[in-house]
Parts: C-alpha cells; sequence; structure tokens
C-alpha cells in the first residue's frame, strides 16, 4: 500500500531538493523518444573509458557540449570526432520550469541557461560511484530528471565520499534540483531496481537519467 501514498517534496540538503512525479507520462514518453533519437547520433551513445583505463557501466549520450572525463567540448573526439547534436529550445524550457518549480523561484529560473545535457542510461547492473559535478565553469544548478526503473540515489556532502549522505529513491517521472551550497556535493547510484519502471513509458527496461547543466563555456 506505501507505493500507492503520494511521496511529499522533500529538500535534501540545503540547494537540493527532490520533487517526486514532475514529469507526467506524456512528457515521460517524449524524453524516451528524444533520447532514442540522440542515442543514435550524430555522436552515439557508448560506454565511456575513464583515464585510468576503466569503463563507466552507464552508456552515455551528450547534448550542446560532448563530455569525456573531465572536459567539454564541442565534437567528440573520444568517439567519432563528430560535432554533439544542438542543445534544443525546448529542452532550455523544461529546465527553466523544473528550476522554478524546485526552488519556487521564477526570476532565478528565468535566469537559468542550461547548455548541454547527459543522458546516462543504466541497466540492472549499472551503477555510478560518489562523484562531483565539477567540470562546469559554472556554479549553476544541475537538474536532473529520471525515467524507468527507480533507482537508489545517495546525495552527500561536499567533502569527501563517505558519510554522512541520504539514500533517495528516484522513480520514473522525479525531479531532482541541487545548486547552491550542494551544488558540489558527491554523489552517485549504487542501486537500480530492475523490473520496477513502468513499460507505459515506452522503456522496455533500464533508466534513463538526463542531468541539465551549464557549462559555461562559450564557442
Amino acid at each position: 500500500m506505501s507505493a500507492l501514498l503520494p511521496r511529499p517534496r522533500l529538500e535534501v540538503a540545503p540547494g537540493a531538493v527532490h520533487v517526486p512525479e514532475w514529469l507526467s507520462p506524456e512528457q515521460q514518453r517524449e524524453l524516451v523518444r528524444a533520447c532514442r533519437g540522440w542515442a543514435a547520433g550524430p555522436v552515439p551513445m557508448r560506454h565511456t573509458r575513464l583515464p585510468r583505463g576503466g569503463v563507466m557501466s552507464v552508456q552515455t549520450v551528450c547534448v550542446g557540449w560532448h563530455w569525456q572525463p573531465y572536459a567539454y567540448t564541442r565534437t567528440a573526439g573520444d568517439v567519432n570526432g563528430r560535432r554533439v547534436a544542438e542543445f534544443p529550445e525546448w529542452l532550455l524550457a523544461l529546465g527553466r520550469r523544473a528550476l522554478a518549480d524546485a526552488y519556487r523561484d521564477r526570476a532565478a529560473a528565468e535566469a537559468y541557461t542550461p547548455d548541454t545535457a547527459l543522458i546516462n542510461f543504466y541497466d540492472g547492473d549499472a551503477r555510478m560511484g560518489m562523484h562531483q559535478d565539477k567540470d562546469e565553469h559554472s556554479g549553476a544548478p544541475v537538474v536532473s530528471l529520471s525515467i524507468g526503473d527507480t533507482c537508489t540515489f545517495r546525495f552527500g556532502n561536499t567533502e569527501n565520499r563517505g558519510r554522512p549522505y541520504t539514500d533517495v529513491q528516484l522513480a520514473s517521472g522525479d525531479l531532482f534540483v541541487f545548486g547552491g551550497p550542494s551544488r558540489l556535493a558527491y554523489h552517485g547510484v549504487p542501486k537500480v531496481l530492475a523490473g520496477s519502471g513502468d513499460p507505459a513509458t515506452g522503456m522496455a527496461g533500464g533508466r534513463l537519467n538526463l542531468t541539465l547543466r551549464v557549462t559555461g563555456l562559450t564557442g
């Protein structure tokens, strides 16, 4: 019965807000369709190789700017050398609406100008270690959208990868925004609940996570 109860909006830490069921079912389906298009190219979805030789278990495709450890470029020199897909205006508008609803601050939302999105796909075995999003040259908030299988999202502190941290269940349609004093908090995904998603989203399995960011770069 507990799954049928509404999940409350929660400020996990100063500047870090979880808004459950923010995306409608139709919006989720539209984002899944868009992500499928981006995953096909011009720079396809791939497992990112880390500088020390490791390979990330999640698969990633980028929009606007291409991310590779630990920098943003317009072209994907580590994949096929092509320029990534443009960041669409409708995604900018979605990011501003997300920020307005999470922070309840319309002025801040109107000034929010995300110019890249990292789209990560998790199968049931994928994980994301604790890390900081610090490759951006901007302190603007990160907007995170979840579709598909539920995951355990671990949101920590700004000093190290250990405790204190809070585990949050991010389900399909959930919004999570972190900025301000929590902008550089360590965070990760230690577990995905395989098979917990609704096929009505258009996903047969796995979890999609879109993170909208402001790179602070030009050109």
